[in-house]
């Protein structure tokens, strides 16, 4: 696998150099990473150039996201958005070739011509320019939208609301040490979820429609990254851009642009502000929670101390929020964790200090589906161990519909000797290399069981070493379960 992987990246370059080619005519003489390969998406970004000719090369390998992207892309050019021309495309080979909207993003442009709280007036006229587009994505565009073809989902409907509040939950909350009752913060995400699906929900909801996703050529704005776009509420994307946590915006800033964009939604559909207000600043909590997953998971959990920069200015946000609006409906639980976030030291200097804990990221996987992705956090390495040689509960009807965390499962692999001296040679090995890598200032391990479904054994060893790593300190432990995600279990 490790020497396959370059070799597929050259032949998808090729393919980019290809399309350059059939385009314009003239080859591509000069390729260019850009740095938008650190960003979050996971898409390889190259700038391709010849003979005058420049354009965008993007090289990513989740294709019903690329279909999206490009379908989504040709809709909004017929409806006269400002949106990249699609020069070609090669999805066999994740692929495709799109037009170069040069460098500077919104974010960049704020960034440069603010003096702390203080925002020049060339920087809100550059967001009244986008937020004038917006509705025309959502209104006058999304009303003839293919929504088959978006991904992961269609709309922003409960399952997916429960993905962005899950992933707050266990990839921010449980990460940070942040305590909360589980119980009761569920019973306040359902809530939640009932309340905004009340919400008209028959818009195109661009989903990351924020600062950096805009980028400014000639002084007007252009916009990309809209794949994730499906059908929702129209409250979430002028949320997203006004609470955009690292552009930092002062409050009477949002409120005059929140004024504004009303202002321009109503040429497009006849709007009743009571009404959209009522929803609005709930759909900024389930932004700002989906975000802060997002750092998580990026920050804590794969290493990238760059995400958890944007904490501190997410927290400021949920700070403004609990003492300036009162939401129509009580949500205690998560209002404690809110609290519990905002007193926690941790969080408030993760933009400033290192964090010195070894990360344990432990998986269980099903080899029948493939093992998940090699380390790529810096030290590399870890295990994968098989624990298709041991009892398989699977194999009993009664056992078919649990997992290896349910105690019935459990109990059975309990009862096998075999299973106790594996888990013990298991913890043999991974006690010692822990205290190998925490001696040499290693940042992560990654420990995969693998078994044929992934829903049993592989599960309960996964657990296991879990449980056995948490009692020792210095150690932040994770773990993924990829079947159990798939089955959403």
């Amino acid at each position: 696998m490790a020497c396959f992987v370059p070799e597929a990246a050259h032949m998808s370059i090729d393919i980019l150099k290809q399309l350059f080619e059939q385009h314009f005519h003239t080859p591509a003489t000069q390729i260019t990473p850009l740095q938008g390969n650190l960003g979050a998406s996971g898409r390889n970004l190259l700038r391709l150039s010849g003979n005058g000719h420049i354009a965008i090369g993007v090289l990513y390998n989740v294709r019903e996201e690329n279909v999206a992207f490009l379908e989504f892309s040709r809709h909004f050019r017929h409806h006269g958005l400002p949106v990249p021309e699609i020069y070609g495309d090669d999805l066999s080979h994740d692929a495709y070739l799109e037009e170069d909207l040069g460098e500077i993003t919104l974010f960049e442009f704020l960034s440069e011509n603010r003096d702390g709280e203080n925002i020049a007036p060339s920087v809100v006229e550059a967001y009244r320019k986008a937020i004038a587009v917006l509705p025309r994505f959502q209104v006058e565009a999304g009303r003839t939208l293919n929504y088959k073809v978006a991904y992961p989902r269609a709309s922003f409907d409960r399952q997916s609301i429960a993905w962005d509040l899950n992933y707050f939950k266990y990839y921010f909350l449980r990460l940070a040490g942040v305590p909360f009752n589980e119980q009761a913060l569920e019973d306040d995400f359902a809530r939640l979820t009932r309340f905004l699906l009340t919400a008209d929900r028959d818009y195109f909801l661009y989903r990351d429609f924020q600062s950096r996703n805009i980028m400014l050529r000639d002084g007007e704005p252009w916009f990309l990254d809209y794949q994730g776009g499906r059908k929702g509420a129209l409250q979430y994307d002028i949320g997203s851009l006004l609470f955009d946590a690292k552009a930092d915006l002062p409050p009477s800033v949002r409120e005059h642009l929140l004024d504004y964009y009303l202002q321009e939604l109503a040429k497009f559909a006849p709007i009743d502000r009571n009404a959209f207000l009522r929803h609005y600043y709930s759909y900024v909590y389930v932004r700002i929670m989906q975000a802060l997953g997002a750092y998580g998971f990026r920050g804590f959990y794969e290493r990238k101390p760059l995400f958890l920069q944007s904490v501190p200015y997410a927290l400021k946000n949920v700070r403004w929020l609990l003492h300036n609006v009162e939401l129509p409906i009580a949500l205690p639980a998560l209002t404690d964790a809110f609290r519990g976030m905002l007193r926690s030291e941790k969080l408030l200097n993760l933009g400033t200090k290192e964090q010195s804990e070894l990360l344990v990221r432990i998986f269980s996987f099903s080899f029948h589906r493939g093992a998940p992705p090699e380390d790529n956090t810096g030290n590399g390495g870890g295990f994968v161990f098989d624990a298709r040689s041991l009892p398989n509960p699977g194999r009993e009807e009664r056992y078919k519909v649990l997992t290896g965390s349910d105690s019935p499962v459990i109990e059975y692999l309990n009862q096998h000797e075999s299973v106790h001296q594996y888990l013990a040679s298991v913890l043999s090995l991974v006690d010692s290399t822990v205290e190998n890598y925490r001696s040499r200032g290693f940042r992560n391990l990654m420990i995969s069981f693998g078994c044929t479904g992934g829903q049993h054994r592989s599960v309960y060893l996964a657990d296991r070493v879990a449980e056995h790593l948490r009692s020792r300190n210095g150690l932040q432990v994770a773990v993924r379960h990829i079947e159990l995600e798939k089955m959403a279990r």
